[in-house]
């Protein structure tokens, strides 16, 4: 065999060989199309789940009175006096809605987790501390199953979502109607004509309040959970709801009642009255101010109204307001104008006052003080500038 039969056999051999090779090439398969269905959501594809995934970016400003809850203080650096300043917070929140049908009713799922960026320097004050903007880490909001109408994991108390809540401005809880976050487990029923109904149990959370200078022990302190129930009526010119709650810790019952109505198309009204025991709450000597308020009754004494409502102007703008008052003569009263630039961005400006009414407690550093974190009879103003891109 000479060199040339030798090269041309080696040439025939690679390309029966490469020939082979790009016989057996793997062929990658086109991505299967997402099968969209309802507005948002998709099909998770090879599954009969469909998933729409959402969200939103906010930056607030607030400025003015910290009792307000729009303003800040700080210390000054040179001097440590307390000085005035803005309250800064960046936000994205990420949501997940899942949705499956099943021989047992819908299975359903919901998820939001919350990441912030801002000052923590609310009360600062001439403590010495200047208190730097830093991220205050991840929380997660909502994270719930849903079979039909049973609901378990981790949601808001239904003292609050099932009734609403108290108006479409950002700080809602100038007077406050409850606490929040909590895990649960909860059935909803639906009997029709309008006729709804839930019963919740719940366990409630942290030491106090969540909103800014509440007090009480919520988390349950036993086995024997929080429980909340309500009914609703709804129809076209609105709707009645009613919810009770019994706080375990206490052995304390608090209730509301509240009316929606749509009196024209671009206007809607509603009032909301609280009312609470309190025999129990002055009883516990460690919470701070002594005895706190629980986790459903957060008002001051045993009464509080609150009342608003949301009038749209035009396609783009609403104009949104709220009033509320409690036994403890305790005075908020919030009102803004809301934009939308262009369809899911939304600049809202708003204006928020609060006149402090009478003395809580006296706290252990001997200050006279209720729950707006100011003193009794002061009154604080304040604003905020809100940017959100919902999606």
């Amino acid at each position: 065999m000479n060199i040339k039969s030798l090269l041309l056999g080696s040439a025939a051999a690679l390309i029966a060989v490469s020939g082979a090779r790009a016989a057996d090439a793997v062929v990658v398969a086109e991505p299967e199309p997402a099968e969209y269905v309802g507005s948002g959501y998709f099909y998770i594809p090879g599954t009969e789940t469909c998933l729409r995934i959402g969200g939103y970016v906010r930056y607030d400003i607030g400025g003015g009175d910290v009792g307000s809850f729009d303003g800040a203080t700080s210390a000054d650096v040179e001097d440590g006096g307390s000085n005035d300043t803005w309250f800064k917070k960046a936000r994205f929140s990420l949501k997940t809605w899942t949705g499956q049908e099943t021989e047992l009713g819908t299975l359903k799922t919901y998820t939001e987790t919350r990441f912030n960026f801002q000052n923590n320097n609310r009360n600062a004050g001439a403590l010495g501390d200047v208190n730097p903007a830093g991220n205050t880490g991840a929380s997660l909001n909502f994270a719930w199953i849903q079979l039909g109408g049973l609901r378990v994991g981790k949601d808001e108390s239904a003292f609050n979502t099932f009734i609403g809540y108290a108006g479409n401005v950002i700080q809602d809880t100038l007077v406050p109607y409850g606490d929040f976050d909590t895990n649960v487990i909860q059935y909803y029923f639906d009997a029709g004509n309008g006729f709804s109904a839930v019963i919740s149990l719940e366990e409630g959370s942290g030491a106090g309040g969540s909103t800014v200078g509440s007090y009480g022990v919520g988390t349950i302190d036993s086995y024997v959970p929080h429980v909340v129930g309500g009914l609703k009526y709804t129809q076209g010119w609105g709707a009645i709801t009613g919810v009770i709650a019994y706080d375990s810790n206490y052995e304390e019952v608090a209730g509301k009642v509240r009316l929606d109505i749509t009196p024209m198309q671009n206007l809607s009204l509603f009032i909301m009255g609280g009312y609470g025991t309190d025999d129990n709450y002055t009883d516990v000597t460690y919470a701070f101010p002594a005895g706190g308020r629980g986790f459903y009754k957060q008002w001051d004494g045993n009464w509080a109204v609150w009342g608003g409502g949301t009038y749209t102007i035009n396609e783009k703008t609403s104009f949104n307001a709220q009033v509320s008052y409690d036994e403890g003569e305790n005075l908020g009263i919030a009102a803004n104008i809301a934009y939308d630039v262009v369809p899911g961005f939304t600049i809202t400006a708003e204006v928020d006052y609060v006149n402090a009414g009478k003395i809580d407690d006296v706290d252990t550093l001997g200050t006279n003080h209720n729950w707006t974190g100011i003193t009794d009879g002061d009154d604080a103003i304040g604003g905020m500038l809100r940017f959100q891109r919902s999606f």
